[in-house]
This record gives C-alpha cells, structure tokens and sequence, in this order.
C-alpha cells in the first residue's frame, strides 16, 4: 500500500510552528501518525496537492498531515474501506457527538457535504483517479458520554453535571491552538479512560484480570499495573497515588503525597511533592515542583512551573 502525506504549512499560533510538529500524546503529529502505520506495509511519499499524485494503479491512502487520529479510527475506516472497493473519503453522521460537539469548531478540515461531515483522508483501492466519484465513507467514533465536573445547581442554573462526548475511534483536524487540546485530552487520555470503561462493563475477562491483578498487588482496582504502565528507573513514593488508565515513562520522579489521574507522563519527567495531575499530558523534561497541579492540560517538553501553580484547560507553549 502507498501512502501519500498532503503537507500543511500553516502555523499554529502561539507556537509559531505547522500542526505536524506539534506535540500529541508526547510525540511529534507526524511521528504519531507514522507510528500508527508501522503494522501496515506501506511505501510513503510527502506532496503540496493532489494534483502532484501519480496514477499507479496500486492502492493508495492520502491524508493531511494536520491530522489526528488513533490506531482505532484507522483500523476501521481501512477495514470498511478495503471492504468497500470503491475510491472514498472519511465521513461522519451530523449526529457523530464527538465530532458536532468537540471536532468541528475553528477549522476547515472537518466541512459538512450535504447530509456528512467529510475529511481529508481518502482511500483509492486501484490508483488515484481524481475524476472518479468519491464516496463519502461514515465512520462512527463510538463516543461516550462522561462527565468531568460537577457544578452545584444553585450557581449554575441548574446545570449539574458538565460532560464531554469521547470518542473511542479519534479524529479531529488540528488548526488552532484549541485542537491541540482536543486532541491530548478529550480524544487522548480521556478516551483511553472511555475505552477502559466499556471494556470494563463489556468483557468479563477483562474484570477478572483487573480484579486478580488488584488482589495480588493489595491495590485499588484502577491503581494496580493491569491500567497503569511504569516505564524503567524511575522513582515514586510509596505514598503516591495513581489512578489508571495512566502511562509512566522512563526516569520519572514522583514525590510525596502527589496524585496522578488518567494522564500520560513522558521521560524525565519530576513532579515535587503534593503534586496533582489529572487528565493531563506532560511530555518529556518536563519539572512540576512543589504542590504545582494540572487538570486537562497539556504541557510540552522542557517546561518549568512555578510553586503551587495551578492549570486548567491549558496547552503551554514550547520552551527550549
């Protein structure tokens, strides 16, 4: 299979670089994506715009590179794809919750055709011929509702609980600021915690694993290693507490008294004590002292916080 990669140049204020060098899930866009392709045998090619595409008659995969999305999303739209026979683009229903409600606002990669929202990707089974029909090819993200705060009614109009609508299978177009966000919280850690849920509900060997694992470590359900991944020499208090689904990289120090919550620690990574992180991504290098706290945030590598700093909803900018 050949794939073919449609640059963007567009920089992405405020950190003035294109969304493929941006930082999702502690990797760099374009590594994201090449990484989702390793299981595939793939042949790749970068070009400016589909006119520059030969027509090999071989089949073929196109995207932008301002794109996010996970190895679930693209697993099923190349099985329905292929299943299908026919050249055809990404498609979502107008009742897709997690693309009306979180993927569609501040961008153009995402535009409704008629009754679909479609996409830049596209897939041609014997070739790429431009002047074929393009078939819009629905996918359904599978979001889940979940709540992620609780405001008391009497100051809130009666509004309660808040909710975001997670997808299992990701995708959003990463043009702002905003996407970048998005695409590390509410379709990153947040929907490894949604599959986590109905894997959870759905499989009974999945509840024995857990349960079993949690008894023999003497843990918490959601605190033992069947959710939670601790990479090599690194140092946490006993006293810590992590909630899974949570990924820990390499040389991580965490002090006393700190709490990690559905999040993903790269390498390198110190948190002093009391710190709180949930649903966050700190990447690589990255030094949270002294009762510092993140919640849906996502900070980028070599970043520095103050004392008793607290963040919500924050993407902070790259420092070198």
């Amino acid at each position: 299979m050949r794939k073919i990669i449609l640059r963007d140049y567009q920089k992405i204020f405020p950190f003035n670089e294109p969304a493929r060098e941006l930082r999702v899930l502690n990797k760099p866009l374009w590594l994201h994506q090449r990484d989702l392709f390793a299981p595939y045998d793939v042949v790749e090619q970068e070009v400016d715009a589909l006119v520059e595409v030969d027509d090999q008659p071989i089949e073929t995969l196109i995207y932008r590179d301002n794109l996010f999305f996970d190895r679930f999303f693209l697993a099923e739209f190349m099985q329905k794809a292929r299943a299908f026979g026919q050249p055809c683009c990404v498609a979502f229903s107008l009742q897709d919750q997690a693309i009306h409600r979180h993927a569609i606002y501040l961008q153009q990669g995402i535009r409704r055709e008629g009754d679909v929202y479609v996409a830049d990707m596209w897939y041609f089974p014997n070739g790429v011929h431009l002047d074929e029909d393009i078939h819009p090819l629905i996918i359904d993200t599978q979001s889940h509702e979940m709540g992620y705060y609780h405001v008391p009614t009497h100051m809130s109009n009666k509004m309660g609980d808040l909710v975001y609508h997670v997808p299992t299978r990701a995708f959003c177009s990463v043009e702002h600021w905003v996407h970048t966000i998005t695409a590390n919280v509410i379709f990153g850690v947040y929907a490894n915690g949604a599959r986590l849920d109905l894997e959870i509900d759905r499989s009974l060997k999945k509840n024995l694993r857990i349960l079993w694992r949690a008894i023999l470590e003497r843990r918490q359900v959601l605190e033992c290693s069947e959710v939670i991944h601790i990479g090599r020499n690194c140092s946490i208090d006993p006293s810590v507490v992590i909630r899974g689904p949570t990924y820990i990289g390499d040389n991580v120090s965490i002090g006393p008294g700190s709490v990690i919550d559905v999040s993903y620690i790269g390498n390198n990574v110190t948190i002093g004590t009391c710190g709180h992180v949930q649903l966050s991504v700190v990447s690589d290098r990255c030094f949270l002292p002294f009762r510092a706290a993140l919640f849906m945030t996502a900070v980028s590598y070599t970043h520095l916080r103050a004392h008793e700093t607290s963040l919500h909803l924050v993407c902070r900018l790259l420092l070198e």
